[in-house]
């Protein structure tokens, strides 16, 4: 079943890695193979940040050109009203409900990210899924699993 993959900000870091690590590779070899089973893989433009804002500060110019590589055979969701408009009442309900993701002064970009993917999800008709590693706080916003437990 073709389902919408999101990319949470440390998987995208892992792929757009230059650095071969086993685990730069295995997530590289992942991403192939949901691109060749049909799901469509999103880099939501939170996420893009997130890495980018860390390679410009390092200085990685080879990760820059990755990322900016990835963007083009993924697709990008750009940050828009309507997806505003819903992180802002998502972090109001996960902190109704106690089960806030970051502290009330931040921005919390993963409200955010859960915002953009879920809205792109529904534009499009699909099945959502958030490839994270980090399932613990945006499996409280929206569906979320670790790409190393990907079946």
């Amino acid at each position: 079943m073709n389902r919408l993959i999101s990319l949470d900000s440390n998987v995208l870091g892992l792929v757009t890695n230059p650095q071969l690590s086993p685990e730069t590779y295995a997530c590289n070899e992942w991403l192939e193979l949901l691109l060749k089973s049909g799901h469509t893989v999103v880099a939501p433009e939170i996420a893009d940040y997130e890495v980018r804002r860390e390679l410009i500060r390092a200085n990685k110019l080879r990760g820059l050109r990755k990322l900016d590589g990835l963007k083009m055979s993924l697709l990008y969701v750009p940050i828009n009203t309507e997806t505003m408009l819903l992180a802002a009442k998502l972090w109001a309900q996960v902190r109704q409900l106690g089960r806030a993701t970051a502290d009330n002064h931040s921005i919390d970009a993963d409200v955010i990210l859960a915002a953009q993917s879920l809205f792109t999800a529904e534009k499009l008709n699909l099945d959502l899924t958030i490839a994270t590693t980090n399932v613990r706080h945006l499996g409280r916003i929206a569906p979320a699993k670790d790409w190393r437990r990907w079946s």
